[in-house]
This record gives structure tokens, sequence and C-alpha cells, in this order.
């Protein structure tokens, strides 16, 4: 068995719900982010890559039919370059990290690009299909932005409440209160702007121009003057007496991000040295409507398969898909809230749900890179009760 490793990474700006990129196809996206990131190690011949693996959590509009594949085409790279598009929901282009990875030390393959795209703007309606011809009656356009849809009658009921219910219920369970949601988002919109205006970014985000000239370089959900008293006067959006808001929990975004993993024979050919090794992985699943809670076993798997404990941990990334789900894991972790999210989360920057998982490994690989420091844990909760998590070790990093 051979290590893998990351060789560079690269995003989009994550754009609003019916913003910026609203007029951008997600294949061509995905395409645009496929480019910026080989751009990155122009040494690497594109015919090297032996496979392309992409997430994609919807697939049911201009994102069907493997866009993995479509984007690898829209890129320009030879068509003897093979891809395929894999679905964890928010996890997608985390799981294609870990299939990537898996493959890289298994000896199958040497360089692997991986990463996802969702754009939620474009997300389609969609009609179940007839099973007869000219049924009487009405029929129902379903949304597939965001959650479930086209329920299976035979799921139990508790499964399949709305995402922000599964949350207050998992406030109640560990009386996490709206004021300390509050705080935590304000805190990543605050971080995420100065990790914008300190240059942090620029060389990890690939901007998006538009055919009409006008470019897209920055988050365009990141609120600097965000506070907790303009968060207290929201409404809740799940009960009426509830505790999660429209500040307190990730917007729907549109982007794509790519990570570029490899062997370490294949520096050569890549041209550059690695930034970070994939030293653990972990995958874990519990009640679907708690799935918000996923992350804490996951990143513990992964933890103890790269021979590690939290407290030799210096970063974490981990997908703040609401407030309250995200300080649940920091307080099961029992893990120094410092460390977390250090350049912002997902309230702030946006949770474009096949792209996230890339986001976060590429801001943990240079977190570690930045700070010099030695071990980091990315991780992401996944609807219908999952998560995915992987420890990173800095190949340059210091003894902590």
């Amino acid at each position: 068995m051979s290590d893998s490793y990351l060789y560079s990474a690269a995003r989009t700006p994550f754009g609003r719900f019916s913003g910026a990129l609203a007029r951008v196809r997600p294949d061509d996206l995905a395409a645009h982010i496929i480019s910026g990131t080989l751009a990155t190690v122009p040494d690497l011949d594109p015919a090297e890559i032996d496979d392309v693996v992409w997430g994609n959590a919807n697939g049911a509009g201009e994102d069907n039919r493997n866009v993995g594949r479509m984007a690898t085409l829209l890129a320009g790279l030879p068509t003897s370059v093979p891809a395929t598009t894999v679905n964890r929901l928010c996890g997608s282009s985390l799981d294609a990290a870990l299939i990537a990875s898996r493959a890289i030390e298994s000896g199958d393959m040497d360089i692997v690009l991986t990463g996802g795209v969702e754009s939620m703007t474009r997300a389609p309606w969609v009609l179940p299909k007839p099973e007869r011809a000219f049924p009487a009656g009405d029929t129902t356009a379903v949304s597939t932005t965001l959650g479930w849809r086209l329920v299976n009658e035979r799921m139990p009921k508790e499964w399949t409440v709305s995402l922000g219910e599964a949350n207050e219920q998992l406030a109640d369970r560990f009386a996490i209160s709206r004021e300390r949601q509050d705080e935590f988002a304000v805190r990543s919109h605050r971080l995420a702007d100065e990790a914008w205006n300190e240059g942090f970014y620029d060389d990890l985000v690939v901007p998006v121009t538009h055919a009409d000239g006008t470019v897209l370089r920055r988050d365009e959900g990141i609120r600097p003057g965000s506070s907790a008293e303009k968060l207290a006067a929201l409404k809740p959006a799940f009960r009426t007496d509830g505790v999660i808001t429209a500040g307190n929990a990730s917007p729907l975004s549109d982007g794509a991000s790519a990570v570029l993993l490899g062997s370490g024979s294949a520096a050569d050919r890549i041209g550059s040295a690695p930034l970070a090794r994939v030293a653990g992985r972990g995958v874990s699943a519990l009640d679907p409507q708690m799935f918000g809670f996923a992350p804490v076993e996951a990143a513990n798997r992964a933890l103890k398969r790269a021979g590690v404990s939290w407290s030799d941990v210096a970063a974490v990334e981990l997908n703040e898909a609401f407030a309250v789900q995200a300080l649940a894991c920091i307080d099961a972790w029992e893990v120094d809230p410092q460390i977390v999210n250090t350049k912002g989360g997902a309230i702030a920057l946006g949770h474009p749900l096949g792209a996230s998982g890339g986001r976060l490994l590429g801001t943990l690989a240079r977190r570690l890179q930045e700070s010099g420091q030695r071990w980091g844990v990315a991780a992401i909760c996944i609807g219908v009760g999952q998560a995915l998590a992987v420890v990173l070790e800095n190949v340059a990093g210091s003894s902590r």
C-alpha cells in the first residue's frame, strides 16, 4: 500500500441563491474549476490523469448524465480521461476524494482529479412520470433544490422531517440555545471576512467571469456587519417557537470545488511537491433525523485510523450546515472551538451541496500549510443520517 497526497485544491467563489452565478450552468461551473485547478500545476499533462471522480448531490437538471464526464469534456481534457459522478448528498465531493485516495493507496491509480459542483439556483422542478397514459387529476412539480422529495411512503415519518426540524430536535436534545447559535453564526461571518481581507483565499479561489464581462471574485454570502443583535431579530424558520433562523443556518448556494490527489511517485509528473497526506478516513451513519450529529463518529474513526488523537489536532474544518449541529459536534469532540473554521464556515461562505467537501479539504490543507502545524480534520454531515471525515497530515508540518 502506498500513501495518497493532496497536491492542489481550488474552488469558485460561492454564489448566493439567484445571485451572481445563477446564469452559469453547473457543468460549466465544474469545467471552470477543473481548468482553474489544473492551471495551478502547469507541468502536469492532463492526459496523465487516471480518473476524475466528481461529486454532485442533485443530478436532476443540467447536471444530469454524469456531470463529471461532461465537465472534463467541456474543460478540454483529452477524451481519454475518464470520469464518474458520485452522490452522497452534502458529502459528495469529500466522498470523491475518499474514493480517489483509496484507489491511489491500492496502487490502481497514480493521479486522480476530484471535486464537486452544485447550482442550487438552477436545480429544476421535477414531475413523477405517470404509471399510465393521460391520468386524471393534477400533478405537482417538486423542487429538487434541497431536502427530501418524492418520498417513499414506507419511510418512517420521524426519518423524513425537514432538515430544519431535524436540527430543532438536535437543539432540544443537547440544549443548545438560540443565543449560542447566533453567536457562532456571527463568528463565521467575521472570520470569513477577515480571511478574505488578509488574502487567505486569493490563491484558493478562481474568479468566475460572465459572458457580459462581470466577474465574481468573492463569496457572496458573507455579511461583515452581522451581529448577534441583528440575528436575534430574525424569525424562526421551522417552528414558531424554534431556534433556527436564516441567520444561523447555511444558505442555498452555487459553486464548484476541485482537489488533485496523487501518489508520492506522481510528484515529478505533477510538477510540484504535495501539500498534505491523506492519513485517515471515516464514514458513519445513524438515524436520518440525527444527521447533524453524525460527524462526531466519522471524525473519531478517521483519527483512529490515522493513529492520532484529538489532542494532536491543530485545525478542524467542519461544515456548518446549521450552527446547532456544528456546536453539537464541537461539544462532543471536546475540542478547542478556536481551532475550528478559523477562515469562516458555510454559514458565511455558503454550502453548494456537491462542492462543500472539496472546499473543506482545500481550506484545511492551506491552513496547515500557513501555520506549519501537522494534523487537521475535515468533516461534514450528510442528509439522511450520514457523515464523512478525513485526517490530513501536513507533510512539512511540525511535531504538533
